[in-house]
């Protein structure tokens, strides 16, 4: 089984800046990069797991609400992945978007 471990623990750090930070940095865009995050990591899960149907796309659920939004769709793709042979490219990708966002963000 591969292991998605790198994945999640980047999500959840990621998250807990999110919780952590101000109200104001949240709306002035950390909010939104990590709604983007949520939305394309959710993406790539659905498209893996049902490869004919169109992706539903994650609500915006509030600045609040991100931070679990992004642990969600970590831990769907997680779970996803650890049954794809040789996804291990798809994982560093993954980790590689978590932690791009993460400096996007300013978190």
């Amino acid at each position: 089984m591969l292991d998605t471990t790198e994945l999640t623990d980047a999500a959840e750090r990621f998250a807990d800046r999110l919780r952590a930070a101000p109200q104001s940095r949240l709306q002035k865009g950390a909010a939104a990069e990590a709604l983007a995050l949520a939305r394309e990591l959710s993406t790539r899960a659905q498209c893996i797991e049902d490869p004919g149907r169109e992706p539903r796309i994650m609500p915006d659920a509030g600045v609040f609400a991100v931070a679990d939004q992004v642990l969600v769709a970590a831990n769907d793709l997680a779970e996803v992945l650890r049954s794809v042979p040789a996804a291990s490219h798809m994982v560093d990708e993954a980790v590689t978007l978590v932690k791009a966002t993460a400096r996007r963000s300013g978190l």
